[in-house]
């Protein structure tokens, strides 16, 4: 069995506010030990589960020099690769090599979620909201797309109670979730401590592997619109002239292709 999981920090027990998940805040290094902790659970729940190829793709943005690099490298979980400081949502060799299965952990809700903790949609200053064929959709329903375009199911989330809900509305009940704390506003939780949250998502991680009750990878029909609401209108100048987007309105980008995958080839930057 080949897996990957598709980490984001702001989805972590503990964490509530940006100081925790901005490279070179004073709480940062506090919440990359938290990170590491979530996603080291997943790998042993992997490895239980037989997954002889675990692929490990750090998917926050920090900033800096810690852009995509929040792991903590010494602490690593042994048996997986780790792929460390690359673009989002672009690292998809696995996923053409053939994969079984992705996981998310740490993930986080949509922009505008009232329980989301630090929702936002790919960038809190740039993005209002995105959608694909009109579905509206945050980053974990742009990568379980991504995912659905190579056949690749999505069969776990941890996160806050709202992400939870997201992802199974969108994907299917069959996705096991974990949810590790509750959303009480956008900037408090109520938290499970970090062992707890450790153990819960190394059980369900195992069981979502072995159960083989997998929910269908996501796909939209083709044409597939991937459509992008900007925070403001200056944002549309960084696409102005790319193959396949159009600038809609003063803050409506389209992105339009035969598949998702291409859609979002097309628009995201290389």
């Amino acid at each position: 069995m080949r897996v990957m999981i598709w980490c984001d920090m702001e989805g972590v027990a503990g964490i509530s506010v940006w100081e925790q998940v901005n490279g070179g805040a004073p709480l940062y290094e506090e919440g990359r030990r938290l990170y590491t902790r979530e996603i080291n659970a997943a790998v042993r729940g992997c490895k239980r589960a037989g997954a002889e190829e675990i692929v490990v793709v750090d998917g926050h943005g920090a900033g800096g020099a810690w852009q995509f690099k929040s792991l903590i490298p010494e602490l690593l979980e042994s048996g997986a690769e780790y792929v460390l400081g690359y673009p989002w949502a672009r690292y998809v060799e696995p996923l053409r090599r053939g994969c079984d299965a992705i996981l998310f952990v740490g993930a986080h809700a949509m922009a505008g979620t009232p329980d989301g903790i630090l929702c936002h949609t790919v960038s809190n200053q740039a993005w209002y909201n995105a959608r694909i064929n009109g579905t509206l959709v945050g980053e974990s329903g742009i990568i379980a797309a991504i995912a659905g375009d190579f056949s690749v199911p999505c069969v776990f989330v941890s996160g806050d109670a709202a992400t939870v809900r997201e992802v199974q509305a969108l994907i299917g009940k069959e996705c096991v979730g974990a949810a590790v704390k509750e959303g009480l506003g956008r900037y408090s939780a109520r938290h499970m401590p970090s062992s707890d949250a450790c153990a819960l998502i190394e059980g369900r991680a195992y069981a979502a592997l072995t159960s083989k009750n997998y929910p269908a990878p996501l796909r939209f029909a083709g044409p597939v619109t991937f459509e992008v609401e900007l925070a403001t209108p200056d944002r549309a100048n960084e696409v102005y002239g790319k193959k396949g987007v159009e600038v809609k309105g003063p803050r409506l980008v389209h992105s339009v292709a035969d598949t998702f995958w291409e859609a979002w080839d097309q628009f995201w930057p290389k």
